[in-house]
């Protein structure tokens, strides 16, 4: 009887979790497309990589969705996990090098980005929406033992710095015409991104729960 219960607890958590990654894909999806299309017009390096980050984190999404729906096979259980958690990690490393590339073109190039008040909005926007996120990420992860929810939380919350970052970038830039404050606050991005990505390709959870809390 016991075994029952934990195991219906069980499925109430991965529950739980899918409808988060499907409100975390549709959420990304809207704000790639709008950051994006923002950054293009703008000429803003930050503002698109944020975007692509949210493609990123799209990608993730449907990947913790599958290592979910494989959560009542415990014999592929382990297996998805450790898949689906490498995933996570291409995934930091890719953006890392893209965020990269563009910022140091940017900055050779001394290319000054248009003001994006569409930029700052969503920024503003998504550092609310991500920390409500992120809270509830971590309950799942800690409740699954998940390192690969550990690395989709811990990338929702980089979505949440990126914000901040990107929201400190645009507005000097529109207060001040700093074009500068645009490529460095994507470069800011770029250690916190690839720490993360090599800790995910050797296993590592980016955080655990002493300092995630629940």
């Amino acid at each position: 009887m016991r075994h029952e219960f934990i195991e219906f607890d069980r499925a109430v958590v991965v529950h739980r979790g899918r409808l988060l990654e499907v409100a975390t894909i549709g959420y990304n999806c809207l704000e790639g497309l709008i950051a994006i299309a923002a950054g293009i017009v703008a000429g803003s390096i930050a503002l698109v990589g944020f975007g692509v980050d949210s493609a990123i984190e799209v990608a993730s999404g449907c990947a913790l969705l599958w290592r979910l729906s494989m959560d009542a096979d415990e014999k592929r259980r382990e297996h998805v996990e450790r898949i689906s958690h490498r995933m996570v990690g291409w995934g930091f490393v890719g953006l890392a090098a893209y965020v990269s590339f563009e910022a140091g073109v940017a900055l050779v190039r001394r290319d000054a980005p248009d003001e994006s008040i569409t930029g700052v909005v969503l920024a503003a926007v998504s550092l609310v929406v991500m920390p409500l996120l992120v809270r509830a990420k971590r309950r799942v992860a800690n409740s699954l033992r998940s390192n690969a929810l550990h690395a989709d939380a811990r990338q929702t919350e980089l979505c949440m710095y990126l914000s901040a970052i990107l929201l400190g970038g645009l507005t000097l830039n529109a207060a001040f015409g700093w074009w500068w404050a645009d490529p460095i606050a994507a470069l800011v991005m770029v250690p916190i991104i690839a720490r993360d990505g090599f800790d995910a390709l050797r296993g590592k959870d980016c955080c655990s729960s002493d300092v995630c809390g629940g």
